[in-house]
C-alpha cells in the first residue's frame, strides 16, 4: 500500500521533549535508556477512547552505527506516548556486552529491558525497530510475544544485503569493514571513523532535495555515526546486519505488525517489503513515496501519523 504525504522544508530542527535517563544492568554491564514521558493533554490523539485508557508506551530500537539521537524526530512527533529509546550496547554511551554483538545478544538486551530492566512496562508496550533495529525487534517479538502488544518496523530489512540490485554496494561495504578488521587496531579504528567515509555513507542514504535538511542529516551522522566502543563491536554488528533479515522471524510474528517502508530505500525494495508483509499473519504495509532509508530523518511526521493511526485503531 502506498501512502502519499505532502513534504515540508525544515531549516532548523529543535527538540522540545525532555527525557529521564535511566540505567539498568544487562550481563554485568551498565546500559542507558532515554525515557520520554507523554505530553499531557490531547497531544496526537492516540489515546484509546475507552474509560481511563492511555496511549501505550513505545520502546524504540535504533539502527546500525547509530544511537538514540537518530530516533528523536519520531519521538517528537509522538507526544501522546511515553517513548523509551536506549543506546544499543557498544554504541553511543552504552557499554559493550560480553561476547559477540550479534542479533541474539541485542535481542537479549531488549528483552531484559522490557521484562524488568526498565520500570512500569507491561504487555501493552509497543516495540519499534528501525533498519538493523527492525531485525532485533522482530527477533524479540518472535521469541517473547508476551512482552509486547504490537510491533512497528520502520525501513525494515526485508532482503539479504548481498542480494538484488544493490548487492554491489553492499559488497563494497563488506570489503570496507573487512579491511578495517585486518588493519592494526589504531588504523582500523581510524578507517571506521574516517569523516570522508561517514559523509559518503550519509550522502548515499539521504534522498531529500531539501538542502538544509541534507546538511542537518550529514551533521547528525558526523556527530553520532562513529560513537562506538571499539572495533569489535561495530564489526560484529555489521556482520549481523548483513547476515540476518526480518524474514528470519516473520512467520512467528502473531501480533499486529505495521511496516513503514520507503519507495527509494536502497536496503529494501518495495517488492521485497510486499513479500515480507505477506509472510506475517497480521501485517499492514505502507510505502512512503520519494523517501529512502532515512525515514526517521526525512519523514518522521509521516511515519508518526501512520503509527498513531495504527495504534488508535488497535487500542480503540
Amino acid at each position: 500500500m502506498r501512502t502519499a504525504f505532502r513534504g515540508s522544508t525544515t531549516a532548523n530542527i529543535a527538540f522540545s521533549r525532555r527525557a529521564v535517563v535511566r540505567t539498568f544492568a544487562v550481563d554485568g554491564t551498565v546500559q542507558r535508556c532515554w525515557d520520554f514521558p507523554a505530553v499531557p493533554g490531547p497531544a496526537d490523539g492516540t489515546a484509546s477512547s475507552g474509560p481511563g485508557a492511555q496511549a501505550p508506551p513505545i520502546f524504540m530500537v535504533h539502527g546500525f552505527r547509530g544511537d538514540h539521537h537518530g530516533l528523536l524526530r519520531i519521538v517528537e512527533a509522538l507526544p501522546g506516548h511515553r517513548v523509551l529509546v536506549p543506546d544499543l550496547p557498544g554504541f553511543g554511551s552504552a557499554q559493550p556486552l560480553p561476547g559477540t554483538h550479534d542479533v541474539g545478544a541485542y535481542a537479549g538486551f531488549v528483552a531484559a529491558a522490557l521484562s524488568g530492566g526498565l520500570p512500569d512496562l507491561g504487555p501493552d508496550t509497543v516495540l519499534l525497530g528501525h533498519s538493523f533495529g527492525s531485525i532485533i525487534a522482530s527477533r524479540v517479538a518472535a521469541g517473547h510475544p508476551e512482552l509486547i502488544s504490537e510491533l512497528i518496523l520502520v525501513n525494515p530489512i526485508c532482503e539479504p544485503a548481498l542480494e538484488g540490485p544493490k548487492g554491489i554496494t553492499s559488497k563494497a561495504a563488506e570489503l570496507y569493514y573487512l579491511a578495517a578488521a585486518r588493519l592494526p587496531e589504531r588504523l582500523g579504528m581510524a578507517l571506521l571513523q574516517h569523516p570522508a567515509i561517514v559523509r559518503g555513507m550519509s550522502i548515499f542514504m539521504a534522498k531529500t532535495r531539501d538542502r538544509s535538511l541534507r546538511r542537518w542529516i550529514h551533521g547528525q551522522h558526523d556527530a553520532y555515526f562513529s560513537a562506538f566502543a571499539n572495533r569489535n563491536v561495530v564489526l560484529d554488528a555489521f556482520r549481523a546486519s548483513i547476515s540476518s533479515t526480518v524474514r528470519d522471524s516473520a512467520g512467528a510474528l502473531g501480533m499486529p505488525v505495521l511496516l513503514v517502508a520507503a519507495e527509494r530505500d536502497d536496503l529494501g525494495s518495495v517488492a521485497g517489503q510486499q513479500r515480507l508483509a505477506a509472510l506475517m499473519p497480521d501485517a499492514e504495509l505502507h510505502v512512503l513515496p520519494g523517501v529512502g532509508h532515512l525515514v526517521h530523518y526525512e519523514a518522521p511526521a509521516e511515519a508518526a501519523e501512520l503509527i498513531s493511526e495504527f495504534l488508535r485503531r488497535r487500542h480503540s
